[in-house]
């Protein structure tokens, strides 16, 4: 089974007992977080995609340490000018492991008789024209 979440704007595919390097999160070591926006999730031989979030299921993480990444250099230069610059960043990380991936069944909502109707009385009014009709309906240009 695994599922795939959106993590500050980044789309991760996760599994369980999977260590993942995400921007950083909020939140003090050994704490737990339930990541909600969960975009897919892969059982066994069934695959649920959200749209855009798939609904009742969240992914269950626990915060394992935090740190900064290597250092990347950026220089700028234009060439005959005598303009060079020259800087580093070092971005923020988590690092979570993955505890577990739940999906529960969504609730089936109620079916309202009066809809239905209206919905059938709706189908009925825009029913499609008939073959011959649309037949000739088509490009009145014909190539020989």
């Amino acid at each position: 089974m695994y599922a795939i979440v959106d993590i500050s704007g980044s789309q991760f595919r996760v599994v369980k007992g999977q260590e993942i390097k995400v921007p950083l999160s909020p939140g003090e070591a050994g704490t737990n977080l339930l990541l909600e926006r969960v975009l897919l999730v892969e059982e066994e031989t069934r695959i649920h995609i959200g749209q855009p979030l798939v609904a009742g299921a969240s992914v269950d993480a626990t915060i394992l340490n935090h740190g900064r990444d290597r250092k990347v250099t950026v220089f700028k230069f234009k060439r005959r000018k005598g303009y060079k610059r020259t800087k580093g960043h070092r971005q923020d990380y988590t690092v979570l492991r993955i505890n577990d991936i739940k999906l529960s069944k969504p609730k089936a909502a109620k079916k309202d008789p009066a809809a239905e109707k209206t919905a059938a009385a709706a189908e009925s009014k825009t029913a499609p024209k008939s073959a011959a009709k649309a037949k000739s309906e088509t490009n009145p240009r014909k190539e020989d």
